[in-house]
């Protein structure tokens, strides 16, 4: 039977166990994050597949079982697991896409390499990929891609399903023309989502910029454009913009492009802070700092995630306010990056020594200016952290969305703390009541961290309170609820072969 709604995502929807030397596929344990939502989807179709890829050996493909079905779950809802060799992974995924894609999507050319990409393998990825949807769709199929790995599956996807629906969802930042037109791959991926009928970004500035970029490269023209929505901010910090383009019109067809930011689950994450087993870690969180103020972070080791600038104005409140040594702690996480991921070495290495270096100057026998994690925290201690913080500091260089923000606010539920987030992030354009930061400029991080250890705690609530209704209108269910909306309101053909009035 072929199904009506296909995923396509590089995440397998469940948990691989063995159990009495039988492998068994089961529910992935967090329901936190976009792929439970997605299930929802995926198992409440008429008939649906989930398309990902999954390593083998070259001894394990002879055998591989290519479609398989969850336990518990309606044999209509299948699995599409497209095996790659650890050696294509690497080429596809920890080079290509981190070293070629991922420093452009971020807007750090310098971090740009091209000898090392593998681009027809990268071509030749998205084809199975598209090969695999198209096997399983039916004709007036969904297909809906997620990030910038399947960027040129919708080309091949088209050139099969002419009149398939199309949605792509971009999870990281779209850069201005400028920088992306860097890649020389440039016009195979912009003719790729202009394949689409609907193509799905975080916030408005990310669809302009792939506006901007596609009108570079191709003859594409405005059909129309809206005031942002009432959840964007429309003007005032970096990412903001007062109007963003809805549709455009290429080659016959019609490209709808819109924002739509992923949320988090606040239900989940409540009822998880208030679990005794989170209660009584929080507790014991606080009897080991005391009244000390306690500063969170939580992330992964890159260079776009701001951690070395952070951890310099940490040092020099330290410096500046002698008076709080002793006074105020900073738990961080940077789960250092897979095996093999070279490009985030150096930025490893730099935290580990900045951090050794603050503690070296200024711990006393009764306290460490800094606790360092490098590998990852268990779900329940990362919430413990989270409740128990009367700060959370998120400072990326610049960050397609973070949800960290939107956890730590669901984690307090609008009651109090202080969120100091970078606005280079595409929450901020959601959250402008958290205190925002440039972390490019040094005066601004020492003023907004000063800000946010004085902040009363009147204007505390007053600030969460506001961001707490934020996210719980937008959740991620509301998200994926907008995305599927608007993707099956469109008609395959709504516009074909017609040239629509220009805006």
């Amino acid at each position: 039977m072929k199904s009506s709604l296909v995923i396509l995502y590089h995440r397998e929807p469940y948990d691989e166990v063995q159990e009495n030397g039988k492998t068994v596929y089961r529910e992935k344990k967090s329901p936190n994050g976009i792929v439970p939502t997605l299930k929802t989807f995926f198992a409440n179709a008429e008939s649906s597949t989930w398309v990902a890829w999954k390593q083998v050996s070259s001894k394990q493909q002879e055998n591989f079982d290519s479609r398989i079905t969850m336990e518990g779950w309606s044999d209509k809802a299948v699995i599409r697991r497209i095996p790659l060799t650890a050696d294509r992974v690497k080429n596809f995924y920890y080079i290509t896409a981190k070293e070629a894609f991922w420093p452009i999507l971020h807007s750090f050319p310098e971090h740009f390499t091209y000898e090392s990409s593998d681009w027809e393998n990268f071509k030749h990825i998205n084809q199975l990929f598209a090969d695999a949807a198209c096997e399983e769709a039916a004709d007036d199929a969904l297909i809906w891609i997620h990030d910038y790995n399947l960027w040129l599956t919708p080309y091949y996807i088209r050139e099969k399903m002419p009149n398939v629906k199309i949605a792509f969802f971009h999870h990281t930042p779209f850069p201005a023309a400028d920088v992306f037109n860097i890649l020389q791959w440039r016009e195979a991926i912009i003719d790729s989502l202009l394949c689409c009928d609907l193509c799905g970004f975080h916030i408005p500035r990310y669809v302009e910029n792939f506006v901007s970029a596609a009108r570079s490269l191709r003859d594409v023209k405005i059909l129309e454009k809206s005031p942002v929505p009432e959840a964007f901010t429309p003007y005032g910090t970096a990412l903001a913009e007062p109007e963003m383009t809805t549709q455009l019109g290429y080659n016959g067809r019609v490209v709808n492009v819109d924002a739509f930011p992923v949320g988090t689950n606040p239900r989940y994450l409540v009822e998880k802070v208030n679990t005794p087993e989170v209660q009584e870690r929080v507790k014991l969180i606080r009897e080991d700092i005391g009244d000390n103020k306690l500063i969170v972070s939580a992330g992964r080791v890159d260079y776009v995630k701001g951690a070395s600038e952070m951890l310099l104005c940490y040092e020099r409140l330290l410096e500046r306010r002698p008076e709080l040594q002793g006074k105020v702690n900073l738990y961080m996480t940077a789960v250092k990056a897979a095996a093999g991921m070279r490009v985030y070495k150096e930025a490893q290495s730099q935290i580990e020594q900045l951090v050794g270096k603050i503690n070296g100057r200024f711990s006393k026998l009764d306290w460490t200016p800094i606790l360092l994690f490098t590998e990852p925290v268990p779900y329940n201690d990362l919430m413990a952290f989270y409740k128990t913080a009367d700060i959370a500091w998120i400072p990326p260089l610049r960050d397609g969305l973070n949800l960290v923000a939107k956890e730590y606010i669901a984690a307090h539920e609008g009651k109090n703390g202080v969120l100091v987030l970078s606005e280079f992030t595409g929450s901020a354009v959601e959250l402008p009541d958290a205190v925002l930061t440039n972390p490019y400029s040094d005066k601004k991080m020492d003023e907004t961290i000063d800000q946010a250890l004085d902040m009363s705690p009147e204007e505390q609530e007053e600030r969460m309170a506001k961001m707490y209704e934020a996210i719980t209108r937008y959740d991620v269910q509301q998200w994926a609820n907008h995305m599927f909306r608007e993707a099956k309101a469109i008609a395959p053909s709504e516009e074909e072969g017609k040239e629509p009035a220009l805006v």
